[in-house]
């Protein structure tokens, strides 16, 4: 089946004997509405009236389809050249015997108050004229003795010359559009403007007479019959805005019916799209003279005969070429004849158009242009998934395509079985595009579909990224329809988010426990156990939290306490109750102990009491292991550094564990400082922890208290022969933080001044530094008073002159009395005024 954009019809046939055929032959055609005028190489004039629809029962007789109307004889010789209407003021305007006349369109009678304008060879009307309100029209006209063009405008009575235009040729043919003129002489085509004169050269041509062809396409533009054999389209402005039509060398006349441009051969009449510029059909017209633009289509004559091609209503031209797979015609006819369309039917037509084309890049693998078009078009997206055949499944019982296409492309079912790496381009094609329609309006209505298509797809693609993220996020998948394809292919850790994004938290959880235990199998996670963790960690159900908090603390304690450290401010459990639950977890203890106390700074005397003890029994399990020391040194700290624990309770516990340096820190905390370090020297035998011992209790409370403290640790070691060397590297070691004439007076009389020289030289120079750092301090003090000294002699040796009716620099008053004052700055005020003078 061809394509074809108009109907032809034959509307009229002249009946005449064989011997007339010469004389009354159809010369000129012209047509407004229904009405036709002919006219005829003897000189007639013939009115007909069409019926409203030409394009009835072809096989219905000739004459039954055209009425005839009245017939001016305008003489006895030379052939009707041209006829033109003027609807606006009834008239039928007729070049004959090289003159231009004005009958009345319906009686043809001769209107008497418009004379004859002689020696015309060619005229025309302005077409945009006759489409405006105006009260008149403009006629260009061509005189047959001079080479000039005139402006002539018509009205209901008369016909004036406005303007001429000289031109150096003879035109042959002209065209007119508003206020230029597109005229054709024996070897050039000129544009003049009638409004200024003016007129330039638009190119050369060899064509003769016959074959010069000149017309208004309309909107400024003509359409030429240039070199080359190329149809030339021209703007008024001299530029070509088309690309030019390659038509035929015969061409005898040329009709334009938007969007067809319309050619006239001796035998055929072909027709060319201005839109893409290229030939659409062909129509037999033996004898053909020429063509004339219609309302609906374009008329065609001979010298017998009338033939009528209707313009094809254009939604009927679109929907042939979509049947013949000619979808990138019909989507630029279709952009072509916006305008012309309603809009409802144009964006319809433009939606199906447009995925139509999408199928032809899809079977073609055109992946990028397909999914662009499928978008354009809003095409529902199940029809993309229907094409798939393991995801047919995805598809609800009741849907129906609609779109009814013989699929002549591949079938993606073969193609499945006999090309994997051609269908997974397709595959991958899917995801795109279901994944840009993901979400948007047009799969609104087929969400649910869209979803499990795209969860099937990853998982037979192996994309564990996109799966995850699907899974993960609020979706539409069926958990009836997706669970179980999630199961068959090991993808249990998606399987469990899927659960929990519906809301299925146990399920999701009981899932990624056994995959935790070992009874699934899933490589796309490597740390489920974390996962748990996390996810219990941001539940807001709190009974899913209690149900699985036991196991995941069994597992392990110190990533598992983080279900209840790691949740959200505003949605913490009751401590107690966390507490009450950890304790039989002593690792997982400690930790939720330390995050009360270091993270969420709780002042509470329990807390803070409850993980010294915790320390404690946590210190005697691990008497055999290498983290010992680890755990000590959180106790100790803790001793040291908080306030808010109850002494005496720790100091039992601590006690009883015979840990030596924790006593000593808890008799400290009660004053008992020397029993402290008696417990250290003698019964921890740690000296270093004594001396370190004294100088953490002394912090922030003045070196006087360190020399207490370093005093008695010295008498400790005195105390004992086995500790002299203890006492001696003490002394040696802090010159500086003992005083000099409280050591000698303990130091054994035995013991030589070489044994304590070290310290004895310390001490002194300490002294001595002591002692000058004081006189410097007071010499620095003296400088200073001085210095104020000299600047009060010299403010006191300022003269100042006090003259009548000067005022107090503070309260404005006069100074009246003797005695007065002044400020560095000269000012002068009352002495009562001083306390409140800004120096």
């Amino acid at each position: 089946m061809a394509f074809r954009a108009f109907t032809q019809t034959h509307v009229y046939e002249k009946q005449s004997a064989p011997k007339e055929k010469d004389k009354s032959s159809i010369q000129c055609l012209e047509s407004y509405d229904q009405n036709v005028y002919l006219g005829t190489k003897d000189a007639t004039v013939q009115h007909f009236i069409l019926p409203n629809c030409t394009n009835g029962d072809p096989s219905s007789p000739v004459q039954s389809r055209i009425r005839e109307g009245r017939v001016r004889k305008l003489g006895s010789s030379n052939q009707v050249t041209k006829l033109r209407v003027v609807p606006l003021f009834n008239h039928l305007l007729v070049l004959w015997d090289r003159s231009v006349s004005a009958l009345n369109m319906f009686s043809l009678e001769l209107v008497s108050s418009l004379k004859k304008i002689q020696h015309v060879s060619l005229f025309e009307v302005c077409g945009s004229s006759l489409q405006s309100q105006a009260a008149c029209v403009q006629m260009v006209t061509v005189s047959s003795r001079r080479k000039l063009i005139r402006v002539h405008v018509v009205g209901v009575d008369r016909w004036d010359v406005l303007r001429e235009v000289p031109l150096m040729q003879e035109p042959v043919a002209l065209a007119v559009d508003g206020t230029s003129v597109c005229v054709a002489t024996s070897d050039r085509y000129l544009l003049c403007d009638v409004q200024t004169g003016s007129s330039e050269e638009l190119f050369r041509h060899n064509h003769s007479r016959q074959r010069v062809v000149v017309s208004s396409v309309g909107r400024g533009e003509f359409l030429l019959n240039g070199p080359g054999s190329l149809g030339m389209f021209v703007m008024k402005t001299g530029i070509c805005q088309r690309p030019p039509l390659q038509w035929p060398q015969e061409v005898l006349a040329v009709a334009v019916c938007y969007p067809y441009i319309l050619t006239l051969q001796p035998q055929v009449l072909s027709v060319y799209s201005m839109l893409d510029q290229q030939h659409k059909q062909t129509v037999s017209l033996s004898g053909a003279r020429g063509l004339l633009s219609a309302s609906d289509g374009v008329l065609v004559f001979t010298e017998r005969d009338i033939f009528s091609l209707r313009l094809v209503p254009l939604e009927e031209q679109i929907q042939a070429l979509v049947r013949l797979e000619r979808v990138e015609e019909a989507l630029l006819l279709l952009d072509g004849v916006q305008h012309h369309l309603p809009l409802d039917s144009y964006k319809e037509l433009q939606k199906a158009i447009t995925c139509l084309a999408g199928f032809v890049h899809f079977y073609q693998e055109g992946f990028s242009e397909a999914r662009d078009l499928f978008i354009t078009g809003e095409l529902d997206p199940r029809e993309i998934i229907r094409l798939y055949p393991d995801m047919q499944p995805c598809l609800s019982e009741d849907f129906q395509s609609q779109l009814d296409q013989v699929n002549k492309a591949r079938d993606l079912r073969v193609l499945c079985q006999e090309d994997r790496n051609t269908f997974h381009h397709y595959l991958a094609f899917l995801g795109d595009f279901l994944t840009a329609v993901r979400g948007s309006e047009q799969s609104l209505q087929c969400s649910k579909e869209v979803d499990c298509a795209l969860l099937r797809l990853y998982v037979e693609l192996g994309d564990t990224e996109n799966l995850q993220q699907l899974v993960a996020e609020p979706n539409e998948c069926s958990l009836e329809h997706c669970a179980p394809v999630l199961e068959q292919h090991n993808r249990c850790f998606a399987l469990g988010s899927l659960y929990q994004s519906h809301g299925n938290q146990i399920d999701a959880i009981k899932t990624w426990v056994k995959m935790a235990e070992g009874s699934h199998s899933d490589p796309s996670c490597s740390d489920v156990y974390a996962h748990i963790v996390w996810t219990l960690s941001q539940l807001q159900d709190r009974n899913v939290v209690w149900k699985f908090a036991d196991w995941t603390l069994q597992r392990n304690q110190e990533i598992g306490v983080q279900i209840f450290t790691k949740r959200a401010p505003d949605d913490r459990f009751e401590t107690q109750e966390v507490l009450r639950l950890l304790e039989k977890h002593l690792p997982a203890l400690l930790l939720y102990l330390e995050f009360l106390i270091y993270d969420l700074n709780s002042e509470e005397e329990r807390h803070h009491s409850r993980l010294a003890l915790a320390y404690v029994a946590q210190t005697m399990r691990e008497e055999e292991e290498a983290d010992l020391r680890k755990t000590r040194g959180k106790l100790q700290q803790l001793l040291w550094e908080s306030t808010f624990y109850d002494v005496s309770t720790v100091y039992e516990k601590v006690k009883s564990a015979a840990l030596h340096i924790e006593t000593a820190v808890l008799l400290g905390r009660t004053g008992e400082h020397s029993e402290a370090l008696q417990l250290l020297v003698h019964q921890e035998g740690d000296l270093q922890a004594a001396e370190a011992f004294c100088c953490r209790a002394a912090q922030g409370r003045g070196s006087q208290f360190m020399q207490t403290l370093l005093l008695t640790l010295l008498q400790i070691y005195l105390s004992s022969e086995e500790l002299t060397s203890a006492a001696v590297d003490l002394l040696n070691n802090n010159p500086r933080l003992f005083a000099a004439e409280k050591v000698i007076q303990l130091l054994p009389e035995s013991w030589s001044v070489q044994l304590v020289s070290q310290f004895l030289v310390g001490s002194l120079r300490e002294t001595f530094h002591q002692g000058r750092m004081v006189k410097l301090q007071k010499a620095l003090g003296h400088a200073e008073l001085n210095r104020h000294k000299v600047l009060w002699m010299q403010a006191s040796k300022t003269k100042l002159r006090l003259d009548k009716g000067q005022k107090c620099q503070v309260c404005q008053r006069d100074l009246a009395e003797p005695q007065f004052a002044s400020n560095l700055h000269g000012d002068l005020m009352h002495t009562s005024c001083t306390g409140f003078s800004s120096l």
